[in-house]
């Protein structure tokens, strides 16, 4: 089955390891194979990924665009979830549940889910910046 991508003036959206950029006017676009495709707002940039959950999501979208050097990606994931979990004990469950579509190459699935350890990575930093105002 096709999927229909229309791309807003200047959007971009990376298809199968491809980046895209539209011009000035909306742009359809149909994809009539299986690859990989991101829309703008789910793509992360390397220079944007600051925070080490950010950094995981970045391995993930790797993983998913590019399928070249997976044990490498693969390796530097496992040791990002390594420190987040041993930083932040809280997030292992999460971090459990994407890495379960990880070894599965689940990559889009377990990039969803990377979205919300960053809203639960974003929570925790204000709570903390909040209690150091307070003292």
């Amino acid at each position: 089955m096709a999927l229909k991508i229309s791309l807003k003036p200047q959007e971009r959206t990376i298809i199968g390891g491809a980046v895209v950029a539209n011009g000035g006017s909306k742009a359809d676009l149909i994809i009539e194979n299986n690859v990989p495709v991101l829309r703008d707002k789910d793509i992360l940039r390397e220079r944007d990924a600051v925070t080490p959950c950010k950094r995981i999501y970045f391995m993930i979208q790797l993983m998913y665009v590019d399928d070249r050097d997976l044990v490498e990606k693969h390796n530097l994931y496992w040791s990002l979830v390594k420190d987040v979990v041993q930083a932040a004990p809280s997030t292992a469950a999460i971090l459990g549940e994407i890495s379960e579509h990880i070894l599965y190459s689940r990559y889009y699935t377990a990039l969803k889910l990377a979205k919300k350890l960053i809203e639960y990575e974003e929570e925790v930093m204000e709570h903390a910046r909040t209690r150091a105002q307070c003292i």
